[in-house]
């Protein structure tokens, strides 16, 4: 699977950005898919994931009660809903996807990222 992030941009610490992860290919639907995101001078870190159902969720917890994960397999695509955003959700984020449990940490393929930049 090919995977596209998408969505990104400058905002303004409380406002909401909306992330999109476009997938190829027709086995998008058997996935669980991830967000991860990478700030500067840090390690990549765990944001949340979905099962494949839609139905199974997973956050860190820094981002619990304001990011939104969600998936329209008929459309092949992932998304994070950001809401009161802080700085220090400033990163890059990566969507990624697994055939692995909605818990676990190791994913198989990676997109591309998608600046995100709160200022305060």
């Amino acid at each position: 699977v090919q995977l596209q992030a998408s969505g990104g941009g400058s905002v303004q610490a409380g406002d909401s950005l909306r992330l999109s992860c476009a997938a190829s290919g027709r086995t998008f639907d058997r996935y669980t898919m991830g967000w991860f995101r990478q700030a500067p001078g840090k390690e990549r870190e765990f944001v949340a994931s979905i099962s494949y159902t839609g139905r199974g969720w997973h956050y860190a917890d820094s981002v619990k009660g304001r990011f939104t994960v969600s998936r329209d397999n008929a459309k092949n695509t992932l998304f994070l809903q950001m809401n009161s955003l802080k700085p220090e959700d400033t990163a890059v984020y990566y969507c990624a996807a697994t055939f692995r449990a909605v818990t676990t940490s190791m994913y198989d393929y990676w997109g591309q990222g998608t600046q995100v930049t709160v200022s305060s």
